[in-house]
């Protein structure tokens, strides 16, 4: 976890990247990739060191920030992917859940793939729907941890990688997965009918 002095920062940072992801992530893809990145990498590299080594951690944290970000701008096609996989693994999730179940491994590796796989069909519309609603949760996080939230005020500066993104930042609060909806609803309409250009509609402009 980053000391207290960078825990507001690194709110910020999340509560900008994913505004950027969530309304003009199709258009900005590689700069979405590219944020993605470096906050993945700093979050890796600083976990290296402890709290007490506040210089040696912040210098981790930005090589390993500009690491991570050299590669996933490059990685056009690998990102793309992921949102697939990720968007699949979700939907395995939800599909499970409604029978109260957890889902097995292998389910959620078969949706992964199917989720990839179809990804790399349908860029466009998996890069819309993907940044949309993952910018949207993180612009919750980092509102909340703006705000002075607890859990997601850890969750933005925290060394485990996986806390980073929590799947509910907010215990007990039931607006929080509505608004992530509503939000990452609104992201998507924005991308396909403004920012996403005239490839980004669902119906194109007739020329005159």
């Amino acid at each position: 976890m980053l000391p207290a002095a960078y825990q507001l920062p690194a709110a910020i940072v999340l509560l900008i990247g994913g505004t950027v992801a969530c309304f003009f992530g199709y258009r900005l893809f590689r700069v979405v990739l590219a944020i993605s990145g470096f906050i993945l990498g700093a979050l890796l590299a600083s976990s290296i060191f402890g709290m007490s080594d506040t210089g040696p951690m912040i210098v981790a944290a930005v090589v390993g920030g500009l690491v991570g970000a050299g590669i996933l701008f490059a990685a056009y096609f690998v990102g793309v992917a992921l949102i697939g996989a990720a968007l699949g693994a979700v939907l395995a999730n939800v599909v499970m859940a409604a029978g109260d179940r957890d889902p097995h491994f292998l389910v959620v590796v078969f949706f992964s793939v199917a989720g990839a796989a179809a990804a790399m069909y349908l860029q466009r519309y998996f890069i819309i729907v993907g940044t949309s609603f993952g910018g949207a949760w993180t612009m919750i996080v980092g509102m909340m941890a703006v705000i002075g939230d607890k859990t997601a005020m850890a969750a933005a500066a925290a060394g485990d990688v996986w806390v980073a993104y929590p799947l509910n930042p907010a215990p007990g609060q039931r607006w929080v997965p509505i608004a992530w909806l509503a939000l990452g609803a609104a992201g998507a309409a924005v991308q396909l009918w403004v920012t996403g250009g005239e490839k980004g509609r669902v119906v194109r402009r007739r020329k005159k």
